[in-house]
């Protein structure tokens, strides 16, 4: 009977609600995982250290990640090591830190550490080592309390990476190979003979055998590093960057060609990497029968010995740098900072790699049917079907930094750091158009009928009305000629600036007035997008604002939205997609969005609203948040599945805005929680995870 009433109860907490929700946005599963450096395994813990990100838990073998980065005051991890409840993360410029709390907390521990760019942990025992960046290893024993610098005869001292075997402790350093220790680093002695490439990115023990990943492929040795053979047939990439070993398996992870395998120490290796959509593997850990791959777009596993990989990154934010979006068709396109174009079929659930040319940086796409155009830091790249394959086509463009692309019926424009230059054949060749043109940065482009117009660093906007053949000056009322954006909506022209906000011109660019009721001060704005009477604008610190009346009041929407550099738009189906600056790509339904700011024209929320939790699940702490449309009495409370309160955040009156405030369930057990919002005769109720 308990049972049967639970289940009533569950029902009831979820559809409890008077009011209708407002706009939401969600953070969508990519691209990417984010740049997973390091692992540390603790018992059924698994943590991950991300470039961006910190440091990440999860409990379940990767189905789920929870941030542990209360404390850890720099969140580019490079390395990890585990010593039970005791936790050391190795932060890039700051140093150690230590928790003793499985990742719950961090303490700085950094005493005697002369620097703080760590590049390697490695426990022994009571011992804790960390490798340095120029200053050789240190030694705390003491959990990281006090270090003292143990380096006699590591006459290199850019300590990459740390391995242990028995007693001895190996340290692969970059430039100076391989040095041994047989008393807990008091002195070292060269242990390189036959090594022929002295830049070591990864040591691993497997028995009596140690392999070291070098920038010239992989080395072995069965004597504790007197001597080194050379064991790489089969392996495609010589640069190793990550080991791991289950039972006579060993894998390598290398840079560009995903994960091989070796099930002979060393004799022949074969490519491993079946599933992996991101091929540098930067690190690799086992737990069980479980292998992990740490790559540049998060984790992925393995349960068969490396035969195929599944993404494991719920939970894991992406960190990417989403320069520019496209929809195209089904699909979604996003151009990132780390290297390339990611693709998605399912409106950003999941995205893989299509990098089958451009490696560098995307800073722009367009579209036309099934032909995609991407322009990179490395020129102008092609793809005829619709974004899985692409193609270099750079010829006649004299300038390959390709900072904006647009296209007008046959012909196909792009703005470099030298001007526009024109395409009549898909890219496939190029033509300069610069006359008039007296400042040739272009960052943005934006065409209507026989009107063409671009924006420019420092210089402002001009515009051509003969498809670039000549053009003519049109800042008249534009106060800040730092242009980041360009949109078009029937006869109204507007453009975000650098710093004095968003301008529209009614006369085709000829003159500029300044559109910046309800705008944050100072906003950069970066994007823009139209759908019907609708403008978004997209900035680089104040997320997005919505304009219904052509820019004359603007109202942010960003609720749920945690990363507000906001730096790119993409409208698909009932959807609008933005592309952040370190956030991955976020999600929101028009209908919400357009709904909750309808006739609106202040700051102030339209409705109440009750919004999920962030993160979710989460360890120890979320933060919650909601927002009032008037001043009212507010309520906001956490219960159990048994309706039990087990926590009171407010209990007063509230003033009208949007507000926020953090729960740190430390001293509760994991679990499914609700928290229930009370405000006037408004009631919402809303379910949570906490996950150890």
């Amino acid at each position: 009977m308990k049972i049967i009433l639970h289940c009533l109860l569950f029902v009831f907490l979820e559809s409890t609600s008077i009011n209708p929700l407002g706009a939401q946005w969600v953070q969508t599963g990519g691209p990417g995982g984010g740049t997973v450096n390091a692992f540390a395994l603790s018992g059924a813990n698994l943590f991950a250290g991300t470039e961006r990100g910190g440091v990440y838990l999860s409990t379940n073998n990767g189905a789920s990640w929870t941030s542990m980065n209360a404390g850890l005051e720099n969140m580019t991890v490079r390395c990890l090591a585990a010593s039970g409840k005791d936790l050391f993360a190795g932060a890039w410029g700051s140093g150690v830190f230590h928790s003793t709390n499985n990742g719950a907390s961090w303490t700085e521990a950094n005493s005697g550490l002369s620097i703080k760019d760590v590049r390697s942990l490695a426990v022994v025992g009571a011992n804790v080592f960390a490798g340095t960046d120029g200053e050789g290893v240190f030694l705390s024993t003491n959990n990281g309390a006090s270090w003292t610098s143990v380096k006699a005869g590591l006459t290199n001292t850019f300590v990459q990476c740390l391995a242990v075997n028995d007693s001895n402790l190996f340290a692969g350093t970059l430039g100076g190979g391989v040095y041994l220790s047989t008393n807990n680093g008091t002195s070292w002695t060269e242990a390189d003979s036959g090594l022929s490439n002295k830049n070591i990115w990864s040591l691993v023990c497997s028995g009596p055998n140690l392999f070291a990943g070098t920038l010239d492929g992989i080395f072995l040795s069965t004597d504790h590093g007197k001597v080194w053979t050379e064991v790489d047939s089969g392996l495609t990439s010589p640069f190793v960057l990550s080991f791991a070993v289950i039972g006579t398996s060993v894998f390598a992870g290398t840079r560009d060609a995903g994960v091989f395998l070796s099930s002979n120490n060393g004799v022949s290796w074969s490519a491993a990497s079946v599933g992996i959509t991101e091929m540098t593997i930067r690190s690799l850990a086992v737990n069980g029968t479980n292998l992990f791959a740490g790559t540049d777009g998060g984790v992925f596993l393995s349960t068969n010995n490396g035969a195929s990989w599944r993404p494991m990154n719920s939970g894991l934010p992406p960190i990417t740098f989403v320069e520019s979006l496209l929809a195209t068709g089904t699909n979604l396109i996003a151009g990132s900072d780390i290297g390339g174009v990611v693709l998605s079929a399912d409106d950003g659930a999941s995205w893989s790699s299509v990098n089958s040319g451009p490696s560098a940086e995307v800073w722009s796409l367009a579209g036309s049917g099934m032909d995609v155009f991407a322009g990179t830091s490395a020129g102008f790249f092609l793809s005829t079907n619709s974004g899985a394959s692409w193609t270099g086509s750079n010829s006649g463009l004299l300038n390959t930094y390709v900072l904006s692309l647009v296209t007008s019926g046959s012909y196909l424009f792009a703005g470099t750091e030298q001007g526009v230059f024109l395409s009549t054949n898909n890219g496939r060749s190029w033509t300069s158009v610069n006359a008039g043109l007296t400042n040739t940065v272009v960052r943005c482009l934006a065409a209507s009928g026989t009107y063409l117009f671009a924006g420019t660093y420092d210089g402002g906007i001009f515009r051509s009305t003969n498809n670039g053949a000549s053009w003519t000056e049109g800042n008249s009322g534009l106060t800040d000629k730092n242009v980041w954006c360009l949109a078009v909506n029937g006869t109204n022209v507007f453009a975000g600036t650098d710093e004095g906000g968003i301008f529209l011109s009614t006369d085709y660019g000829t003159n500029w007035k300044l559109l910046n009721s309800g705008l944050p001060n100072y906003a950069s704005v970066r994007c823009f997008a139209v759908s019907g009477t609708n403008l978004f604008a997209g900035s680089d610190g104040e997320g997005v604002v919505l304009s219904h009346d052509n820019g004359a009041h603007w109202s942010a929407v960003n609720s749920g939205l945690m990363n507000t550099r906001v730096r790119s738009f993409a409208l698909s189906g009932m959807s609008l997609f933005a592309g952040t600056f370190g956030g991955g790509v976020y999600r929101c339904l028009l209908s919400e969005i357009v709904t909750l700011t309808q006739d609106h024209s202040s700051d102030l929320p339209y409705h109440f609203g009750l919004f999920q939790n962030y993160p979710n699940p989460f360890n120890p702490s979320t933060t919650i948040s909601y927002s009032l449309p008037k001043t009212t009495n507010v309520s906001l409370r956490i219960t159990n599945a048994l309706g039990q309160e087990v926590a009171l955040l407010v209990n007063e009156r509230k003033e009208s805005g949007q507000h926020q405030i953090t729960w740190n369930a430390i001293n509760v057990p994991s679990g499914i929680y609700f928290y229930r919002l009370q405000a006037g005769e408004f009631v919402e109720t809303k379910k949570m995870i906490v996950l150890r």
